[in-house]
């Protein structure tokens, strides 16, 4: 039974073998040609890349053994993901010619790069530089590196310190043409920054570790010639900016408890700042700084105490806003407001208290020598010496008439007025030696008065001529001919003034009064009567 079982086993082994020899000689005559060497492991298994009775399956088949391939047109990925028609891999790459076959043959001349999703720029493009520099042979075009790195890697003077990551920083036009965006590392480039070289910061090309302090760069610019030779500290933008060393962004009026007014805007930091800046706290008091200018020579010297500001603001030392009016218990008025502070307060300000009447300050300036007292606002006033106030009315010789517009010399001949006469003779005698020559005594206010010389009011009445009529509107120099009124007194009657007036030819008489009165030549005595009976004669008036 055995040996049945093995002469079956046998005669089943050999027909299988007849049978595969056979399908292998009819695979070999339908069979167009040889496949390239890359394929001839598959070459007896036909259905391993054919699909009886399904050409479109061909390509499938391919994918199935190219899987980078497949994966490539999967994503859109490289020359065969972005292809624009999808294309079978029989129209491109055609098999069975042969062993030596090169069905993957890639034509350069005229190959538009850009269809494999890296396209060439910059030098890049230059003739010099080959496909094979980037695609070696024997190696697939598709394992060329897309990364700088990949063959520059000899070329990177960062030594690989950055990374492979070349284009964040160049560009394909050349090695020294840069575009890295610093704004994404955590050291933003500003104003200056921008044109400063790279190696000027990162030395020896090292990027990792470049300090991001000012000062650890420019720390020999603060131990230069106008530096702060470290007394500000190592925070240089707390002060200064990208833009400029002179500029100045430090905000003294919010960032301080001392606003900077006036001319302190205009005053350098190290001016105030001599020493170091966190240590050495300043004193805010204005004598902290300016005591030089107070031990000047138009300085105060100490006497008006260590409070510039009661006086003085920033915006200059001649300017003083002192209100000396509400301030004080005495304002300052006319002159006074010219006068300078030194003028009066010559001693301390704060010891020595100055009086506050007239005398004390202008005892010099007393014409009077004393005589008039110490009360010079009586007379005077802040406005001028020359100009005075002084109420006459309340001396023993009221002003009035002329007398309000004369000047005070020309009574008080010297400062002491008290001295002054109050006689108008004392004063107009010159006047009078020019026209009454003293005849009427020096009492000239009982015919004058002080509204001017030509009107008077004399009362005639007192006189043994009492003016009547037309005789009260008389002027005095037509009957009296000369100023000189008693020495040479005038006749009373009325024909030695009016004989040239006497149409009777003085044969009635020189009594006029007897007939005429004095309000007219025409009116006679007895009023209504125009006829008149004398010595027994009739008479009419004409």
């Amino acid at each position: 039974m055995q040996a049945l079982l093995r002469a079956l086993a046998c005669a089943c082994g050999l027909l299988i073998c007849t049978m595969q020899a056979r399908a292998d000689s009819v695979n070999d005559l339908l069979m167009p040609g040889k496949v390239i060497a890359g394929h001839a492991k598959y070459e007896s298994d036909c259905n391993g890349c054919h699909k009886p009775y399904d050409k479109e399956a061909q390509s499938g088949l391919c994918r199935d053994c190219h899987k980078e391939i497949a994966k490539d047109i999967d994503e859109r990925y490289g020359y065969h993901g972005l292809m624009r028609e999808e294309k079978a891999c029989k129209e491109c790459h055609t098999d069975h010619k042969g062993r030596d076959a090169r069905i993957a043959k890639l034509e350069t001349v005229g190959f538009d790069h850009e269809t494999t999703g890296y396209t060439l720029k910059g030098a890049h493009l230059n003739r010099k530089v080959l496909c094979k520099d980037c695609h070696p042979p024997q190696k697939k075009y598709r394992d060329a590196p897309v990364k700088c790195n990949g063959c520059h890697e000899k070329a990177d003077k960062h030594k690989g310190s950055l990374g492979p990551e070349c284009q964040n920083c160049h560009v394909e036009k050349d090695w020294k043409t840069t575009h890295y965006d610093h704004s994404k590392t955590k050291f933003e480039l500003l104003g200056k920054h921008k044109e400063v070289k790279c190696k000027a910061c990162h030395l020896n090309e090292k990027y990792k570790d470049t300090p991001k302090l000012c000062n650890d760069c420019h720390k020999k610019d603060d131990d230069g010639e106008k530096g702060h030779k470290g007394k500000f500290g190592p925070k240089c933008e707390t002060c200064h900016n990208e833009m400029s060393w002179k500029e100045i962004i430090f905000d003294h009026d919010k960032q301080t408890k001392y606003p900077l007014l006036g001319k302190h805007k205009e005053t350098k930091c190290t001016a105030c700042h001599k020493g170091n800046l966190y240590k050495d706290k300043l004193k805010k008091e204005c004598v902290a700084c300016h005591k030089k200018d107070d031990d000047k020579g138009k300085g105060h010297r100490g006497k008006f105490g260590p409070k510039c500001e009661s006086c003085h603001v920033e915006r200059g030392w001649k300017e003083i806003p002192f209100d000396h009016d509400k301030k004080t218990k005495y304002p300052l008025r006319g002159k006074h407001r010219d006068i300078k502070c030194a003028d009066c307060h010559k001693g301390d300000i704060y010891k020595d208290k100055l009086k506050q009447d007239c005398y004390s300050c202008h005892k010099k300036d007393d014409k009077h020598e004393g005589q008039e007292g110490k009360k010079c606002e009586t007379c005077h006033r802040e406005q001028s010496w020359k100009k005075s106030d002084f109420n006459h009315l309340v001396s023993r010789f009221p002003l009035t008439g002329k007398h309000l517009l004369v000047e005070c010399k020309k009574c008080h001949l010297t400062p002491k007025f008290k001295d002054a006469k109050s006689d108008c003779w004392s004063c107009h005698q010159k006047q009078d030696k020019e026209t009454h020559k003293r005849t009427l005594g020096t009492d000239c206010q009982t015919c004058h008065n002080t509204r001017n010389w030509q009107s008077w009011d004399f009362n005639h009445d007192k006189t043994r001529f009492k003016l009547q009529g037309k005789h009260k509107d008389i002027k005095c120099a037509e009957c009296h001919k000369t100023p000189v009124f008693k020495k040479m007194s005038l006749p009373t009657s009325c024909a030695s003034c009016h004989d040239k007036d006497d149409k009777h030819d003085g044969t009635f008489g020189r009594r006029c009064e007897q007939c005429h009165v004095g309000s007219s030549w025409r009116t006679i005595v007895g009023d209504g009567w125009k006829e008149l009976r004398i010595g027994g004669q009739r008479w009419i008036q004409k």
